[in-house]
């Protein structure tokens, strides 16, 4: 095969078994439907342009990868793929503390960054939880979020330009260097979360934050978590500013206790966590902890970086306690602030009907809630997939979305259809074909 040959010719390419089972899944734990024909594991542009026009030229379908941390499917890789692995493009190429812009290549870990612009005392603000683990490429590809996201914004608020391999191979760079712009089309923006379909990122230019001076961290725990929804809304309507606002129910305190042998869930059946942080945050987060403490059984504020971790502890390890004891399926959805509280009380309603257990903690600020479905064994009972279908169906029914930052993947896309509509998704449609006119970048996936 032609393009086989000439493929395997470019530094990195592997047809190695091993090689293409390992490209083949994401953590969504979903299974692709066989083996992908290469993987390419880029080592610059050149390979990534090369791949893309050998592909284009003879219709093979490419998935585009980062660390392949995505719980949406949207790195899976079938029979007659090609994975396009950008992960070993991992250089910091520019860090400029007066401009506070970091220039990266995709493969570069989050955590990476954050930590390399902090000996500028500046960061990177979005901060997923697979910091430690996703690469920077992978975050734009899904407009990733995160904890400091009420305060900063999501992943698009960071990115100022791209550099991206079109489908055809070509190069193009969007945006500029500066903050302020609007010369043309926004097209950094179209190309912030729409995962590896319309282009391959392979260079970034990212906007940094200043270190703030402080961070300070209250916490709060209720009888049970319609209060503790009612109070995150309350700071909300109190113009209170938490640059953090996690909100954890009881069944995932339960779990965090089992693996962890605190005592959160004896405690209280619901906990909030909040963090101010700047030149103020002294002052903010005892205005914070004021508007938790009106409905809350007891609220603790640290007083220093070591007693505020401490409190935050509990919110970190939520998720590895509830895979320490099974398989889950780990979901996102968004819902207006002012419907927490029932998207609460819903999926508990979800979970009872089921008959499946439902962990649920959410970033309250913005809305954004992770009802994570725990089950046992290796296939996924029948179940699992209705409730999470209820809780997408929950999702709109309450004017939201049914992913605020995991993305669509190949495993949303039946309720992406239905939360834009056949007009939106057409337009989506004629995006993609205008710049992928072969369909070959990461098909099936996100639109």
């Amino acid at each position: 095969m032609t393009f086989l040959r000439d493929l395997l010719g470019i530094p990195g390419a592997s047809s190695d078994p091993a090689a293409l089972a390992a490209a083949a899944r994401d953590r969504s734990g979903a299974d692709p439907d066989g083996l992908p024909l290469a993987v390419v594991r880029a080592e610059d542009i050149d390979g990534v342009r090369e791949t893309l026009r050998l592909a284009h030229a003879h219709h093979v379908p490419v998935v585009p990868r980062g660390a392949g941390t995505g719980l949406a499917g949207g790195a899976l890789a079938g029979t007659g793929a090609v994975v396009l692995d950008v992960s070993a493009m991992d250089r910091i190429v520019e860090i400029d503390p007066v401009d506070e812009l970091a220039v990266v290549e995709p493969g570069v870990l989050t955590a990476t960054l954050d930590a390399a612009a902090a000996e500028h005392g500046l960061r990177y603000a979005p901060d997923p939880a697979s910091a430690a683990i996703s690469t920077i490429g992978g975050n734009i590809a899904t407009n990733a979020g995160g904890m400091r996201c009420v305060k900063y914004g999501v992943t698009r608020e960071a990115v100022l330009g791209l550099d991206v391999v079109l489908a055809d191979g070509t190069l193009v760079s969007t945006g500029r260097r500066t903050v302020k712009g609007v010369s043309g089309l926004d097209l950094t923006a179209l190309f912030v979360g729409s995962e590896g379909t319309l282009g391959v990122i392979v260079g970034a230019s990212l906007r940094l934050r200043a270190l703030p001076e402080r961070t300070l961290t209250a916490a709060a725990g209720y009888d049970d978590v319609a209060s503790a929804a009612r109070a995150c809304g309350d700071l909300a309507r109190a113009r209170r500013d938490p640059a953090m606002l996690e909100l954890l129910d009881g069944l995932t305190l339960d779990v965090i206790d089992r693996a962890q042998g605190t005592d959160h869930g004896r405690r209280s059946r619901a906990l909030v966590i909040a963090q101010a942080d700047g030149p103020a945050a002294d002052a903010e987060i005892a205005a914070i902890a004021e508007v938790l403490g009106k409905e809350a059984s007891w609220v603790e504020q640290g007083v220093d970086a070591a007693s505020s971790d401490a409190l935050l502890a509990a919110r970190r390890l939520a998720l590895p306690s509830i895979e320490r004891f099974g398989k889950a399926l780990i979901e996102d959805i968004c819902v207006p602030r002012s419907r927490l509280a029932d998207a609460f009380a819903a999926v508990e309603e979800i979970a009872a009907e089921h008959r499946v257990a439902i962990y649920s903690f959410a970033h309250a600020g913005d809305g954004n809630l992770h009802p994570i479905i725990g089950y046992s064994g290796e296939a996924r009972p029948a179940g699992v997939q209705r409730a999470a279908d209820a809780i997408f169906r929950l999702a709109l029914d309450l004017g939201g979305t049914v992913t605020g930052e995991h993305g669509v993947g190949l495993l949303k896309r039946d309720w992406l259809a239905r939360e834009v509509g056949p007009d939106v998704l057409g337009l989506h449609a004629s995006v993609k074909a205008a710049l992928d006119p072969r369909g070959i970048l990461n098909p099936g996936k996100a639109l």
